[in-house]
């Protein structure tokens, strides 16, 4: 009885909110709670499916978009938020791609039969977690594509892998690895290990795969995370490298950075993803020179981007081929 109680007054705040367009600050005062009970109540609703926000992203111009993007980068489907073509609101723009890929999950969610994601990690995966709702499937299997960071992280793969797995009644499978090994020898001593191993084989066994980019260049999350060491770092500038994705390190051209750092990351190959149906995430400004060399490494069969980005591909592409 208390919890059906508790339901309703979750639906009422829910209600109030998104249909009555009252302000968190009024649902409050009507009801007489704590404005930051009110933010629960609110994140509750969506995390229990009772309220779903859709976007409609079709429109003609990211339609366009979209179609040239598949044609220019030889992808099977492309779709492009639409958030602007000219902004610098990079919050904004992970969040419209991460809607745009909570979409995606849930289309393959309904699928029939046992599914396995492999997911990458970063800001847009997370927030994607985040949009993800009334999605259930208890033959969907989450497994880390990349070892994990030492430090408690809302955005590190094992923890994405895992409120995926709570939100749709799957499982979750981590790769129990770092992010980056001391050396190339003590890679392959991790990747020997039998739980390692069994993680990886599940991982390279997954039909789709969630990826995101990370930037290589000052001020990006890589080069500030301490993640790396002050002689890796430099491996990364002295190759010329900008971006990763899934611990795989990437030159302006789109191909794999002949860096000893590149032997020094537990993770799933580009070579390994043949057979898989290979998503990259990307938004905001800052990630156009990542995107766009992952997007040249050939291995990338859909992409989910944001207006601005989405047309900052295609400028750069046509340039480069003017």
């Amino acid at each position: 009885m208390q919890k059906r109680q508790a339901d309703d007054d979750i639906a009422q705040v829910a209600w109030l909110y998104y249909v009555g367009n009252l302000s968190q600050q009024e649902v409050s005062k009507r009801l007489g709670v704590s404005r930051f009970k009110v933010l629960r109540m609110l994140a509750d609703a969506r995390e229990q499916g009772l309220v779903r926000i859709t976007v409609e992203h079709r429109t003609a111009g990211t339609l366009a978009l979209a179609d040239r993007l598949t044609k220019v980068f030889d992808l099977q489907e492309a779709q492009v938020a639409p958030v602007g073509a000219v902004m610098n609101d990079d919050e904004l723009a992970r969040n419209a791609v991460a809607i745009l890929a909570s979409g995606y999950l849930t289309r393959i969610a309904s699928s029939e039969g046992a599914i396995t994601v492999g997911v990458g990690w970063g800001r847009t995966l997370s927030a994607m977690a985040d949009n993800l709702t009334g999605v259930r499937n208890s033959g969907m299997t989450f497994v880390s594509l990349m070892g994990s960071v030492a430090y408690a992280s809302h955005t590190a793969p094992g923890d994405v892998c895992v409120r995926l797995a709570a939100q749709t009644g799957g499982r979750a499978i981590l790769l129990p690895a770092p992010f980056v090994a001391d050396s190339a020898l003590a890679c392959e001593d991790i990747m020997a290990q039998r739980l390692v191993r069994d993680a990886l084989d599940a991982a390279r066994g997954a039909s789709h795969a969630l990826m995101s980019v990370g930037e290589c260049r000052e001020g990006a999350i890589l080069f500030e995370s301490g993640i790396f060491s002050p002689e890796q770092i430099q491996q990364l500038r002295d190759a010329d490298v900008v971006g990763d994705c899934c611990g795989v390190f990437y030159k302006a051209d789109g191909t794999v950075a002949d860096i000893e750092l590149n032997h020094c990351t537990p993770c799933v190959q580009p070579t390994d993803m043949t057979e898989m149906d290979t998503v990259l995430l990307a938004g905001g400004s800052g990630k156009l020179a990542a995107t766009l060399a992952v997007l040249r490494a050939g291995f990338v069969k859909k992409l989910l981007v944001d207006e601005g980005l989405a047309v900052a591909l295609l400028e750069a592409s046509e340039s480069q081929d003017a």
